[in-house]
């Protein structure tokens, strides 16, 4: 097992363990911070602020509505399926404190991906949202699903702006397809025949199931990560942990009950899931959650109405943001926290972020068999671009060869990681566990990496998508590095296809800037910055590339069109 490399680099203010018994479990956590924050911002979102006494009302009267309108049970797996909108805490608390499993679900889903999961998880209730009621009736038949919860866009603004805000969604934007679920609860309805009766406290613990996160499926199929209060609980105080750094001021970097957190990213991705919904709570601080991250113009304008201290994102949103020309005009005097994670940091992209907003972009990495967070960044000085820092207090990495041995630092090898935060395993698929988790607790990522000498670890790349290019590898990362650099990219993404003469050959997506960049001048500046079998054979430009609801670029579905 590789040594515990925050020892002689922790900055001052982080803690050299975390005591994974501070919580029985993550509605501790949630009561706890209620209680503590009571007249605190929680959430926002559409001009409306939950305060943490608020959020701690209409959870209970969720919960108290899960358990004495239904029967569902303990241990049951209920489904989330929203944007960033209120009813999305409301929701998950309210389940949590029921007893209940959450089955986060991405609303963009297609009916397959839906059935799919709801089948695969055992799904007895689902919250939604009216705009996915068309897909929900389709998949109902195929289903176990028993209880149906309705929120509309609306439901937490003040009646006359909700009433207008959902008629604008349903007649005059057509986002709400005709459907017919006459047995779904209105969600307001729901806290209402919940309030005003006492919550039935449950027995949850920190080896019992919160969350069932489901993996993107962007290869094989989508398997059910069974992330435990424990889980959640440790991932939550290492990443406070991370943030106790002290600052400029001698003050720990995020502060309690001072920050402000824009939240662009799903609440639904484990990503997101942690960093806002448990790392913010735990110190009262408040999140301002962005519905609709995509409409890059309504998102700057939301960021105009703060001063916000942290943005959590990813690199295809952050370039999105910077080619916007209202982005300059925004107010940076008070951010000090840019995280970056999902996918692999551009460098520069980071060096613009820096440029135009005087904030650091500080990358890490995680999976959501991690809960996510495994490794980060220190900020400061000790930060090193390139790299995804250090593993997190109380985690440890190693690299092994394909026979399974562990290799010496800096050498390549797949990442495996082991610490308190990874999950329990795979939903009912224990063939599948066994394939990344072995005896002693050690996950296996998939990912190709290398570990400096100093501890400091580097994601080579996903072992699935590595090119062999005439018995020499190629690893995509690389390549779409460095022609992100070139000033007329805005997005790319490598691929291997079959090659008569090399086996494989590199194949190239880009997305112009406005201005244009033609292939002849990529091939140029391909050849002038790669060796010989790296310079992608094919080039070919695209106005968009296939992605995620989170950013990420689906390589597989490029080797589908190739």
């Amino acid at each position: 097992m590789q040594p515990d490399f925050w020892s002689d680099k922790r900055p001052a203010g982080v803690p050299a363990s975390i005591d994974q018994t501070a919580y029985s479990s993550v509605i501790e956590v949630f009561e706890r911070s209620c209680k503590r924050f009571a007249d605190r911002p929680a959430f926002s979102n559409l001009g409306v602020t939950l305060s943490y006494a608020e959020l701690n009302r209409q959870a209970a009267a969720f919960a108290c509505y899960l358990q004495k309108h239904t029967d569902l049970q303990p241990g049951d797996r209920i489904a989330v399926q929203m944007p960033n909108v209120l009813q999305y805490p409301i929701a998950v608390f309210g389940a949590l404190r029921a007893g209940l499993v959450v089955v986060n679900t991405n609303p963009l889903y297609t009916a397959r991906e839906m059935r799919h999961q709801f089948k695969d998880a055992g799904v007895r209730a689902l919250v939604y949202l009216n705009m996915f009621g068309k897909l929900v009736e389709e998949v109902l038949p195929d289903t176990q699903i028993d209880y149906l919860i309705e929120a509309r866009m609306g439901d937490m603004l003040p009646s006359l702006k909700g009433l207008l805000v959902n008629t604008v969604v349903k007649k005059v934007k057509k986002m709400v397809p005709d459907y017919h679920l006459p047995q779904a609860v209105p969600f307001k309805e729901a806290l209402r025949k919940g309030q005003g009766h006492g919550q039935k406290p449950v027995n949850v613990g920190l080896d019992d199931i919160a969350v069932l996160q489901y993996t993107g499926g962007t290869t094989g199929v989508a398997k059910g990560a069974m992330l435990t209060h424990g889980n959640l609980v440790a991932n939550m105080l290492q990443v406070d942990a991370c943030m106790q750094q002290l600052g400029p001021d001698g003050k720990p970097l995020m502060k309690v009950g001072e920050e402000v957190m824009i939240a662009p990213l799903p609440l639904y991705h484990i990503y997101a899931f942690t960093a806002n919904c448990m790392c913010m709570m735990l110190n009262g601080n408040h999140n301002v959650l962005i519905t609709n991250p995509r409409d890059i113009g309504g998102f700057i304008k939301e960021l105009k109405k703060w001063r916000f201290s942290a943005l959590l994102g990813l690199n295809t949103l952050f370039v999105a943001l910077m080619d916007h020309p209202d982005f300059k005009t925004l107010d940076f005097s008070n951010l000090k926290l840019t995280n970056s994670g999902g996918t692999a940091l551009v460098k520069a992209t980071a060096d613009r972020w820096k440029q135009l907003t005087g904030c650091m972009v500080v990358e890490g990495y995680g999976l959501t068999e991690t809960s996510p967070v495994a490794s980060t960044n220190p900020y400061g000085d000790k930060a090193r671009l390139g790299t995804v820092g250090i593993p997190v207090v109380g985690t440890a990495f190693k690299v092994i060869d394909d026979d399974g041995n562990e290799l010496p630092l800096g050498e390549r090898g797949e990442l495996c990681i082991k610490g308190p935060q990874v999950m329990k395993g795979y939903w009912q698929r224990e063939e599948a566990t066994a394939e990344v988790l072995d005896a002693e607790g050690w996950l296996k990522t998939g990912d190709i990496a290398v570990i400096d000498p100093d501890g400091y670890t580097r994601i080579v790349d996903r072992k699935k998508d590595l090119i062999i290019v005439s018995g020499f590898n190629v690893y995509p990362n690389e390549i779409e590095e460095v022609v992100m650099a070139h000033p007329g990219v805005a997005s790319c993404a490598a691929i291997g296809v079959e090659d008569e003469r090399s086996g494989e050959a590199v194949k190239l997506f880009v997305v112009p800037r406005e201005g244009g960049v033609s292939v002849e001048e990529l091939k140029d500046y391909c050849k002038a910055n790669f060796t010989g079998y790296k310079v992608p054979k094919h080039i070919v430009l695209r106005d968009a590339l296939p992605m995620t609801p989170v950013g990420k670029i689906l390589r597989r579905e490029l080797r589908d069109i190739a």
